[in-house]
């Protein structure tokens, strides 16, 4: 059988198309997906959603000395929220997390804001795990459909180890953190 040059370039420029559209993943490249079985049960993901994407969150928690609220006179160190590089497995920056209120935002513009259902120990020294319900998501890239966000493998991120009295009323301090984000969709 014969082809045209017309049909021959056109068969090789739809497989091409195809190959392309199959291969990139605006999220990351496909890789085992997270196996959530160890995880406690109050940070799992409901059954029905499914993972699709893995990223490594890099960055800071700002804390503030504040005085309690349930406790006039006594003072301590309050999550102010927040600033991270997200990045694929490999190291690229893909995207970026800030707070409050929570909103992971991918390079295409896309975002995906959550709020927290549930948190488990991280370890000494971690921040906790924790279980995020997306609740609004803006724009039609990476971030399209995401329903479940889990901050899992914690690094860091407690608050400080510094005094916090009157005196220091409103002072800030920044605490290095990474973290595993898994992203879910609905299956």
């Amino acid at each position: 059988m014969t082809r045209t040059p017309l049909v021959a370039t056109l068969a090789t420029s739809a497989l091409v198309s195809l190959l392309a559209a199959c291969t990139s993943s605006p999220m990351m490249p496909m890789t085992p997906k997270y196996d959530q079985s160890a995880l406690p049960a109050g940070v799992k993901v409901p059954a029905g959603n499914g993972v699709v994407a893995e990223l490594v969150g890099v960055g800071q928690l700002t804390y503030e000395c504040r005085e309690k609220i349930d406790a006039a006179g006594q003072f301590a160190w309050t999550l102010i929220g927040p600033v991270a590089a997200l990045n694929d497995r490999s190291g690229k920056q893909v995207g970026k997390y800030a707070g409050p209120p929570a909103v992971w935002t991918h390079n295409d513009g896309s975002t995906a804001r959550g709020t927290q259902l549930a948190i488990a120990p991280g370890g000494a020294g971690n921040i906790p795990l924790q279980l995020v319900k997306v609740d609004q998501i803006k724009g039609s890239g990476a971030m399209s459909g995401i329903t479940y966000i889990q901050r899992v493998a914690t690094v860091g991120g407690v608050a400080p180890a510094l005094p916090c009295t009157q005196a220091d009323n409103y002072k800030e301090a920044q605490v290095k953190y990474q973290a595993d984000y898994i992203f879910y969709r609905s299956m």
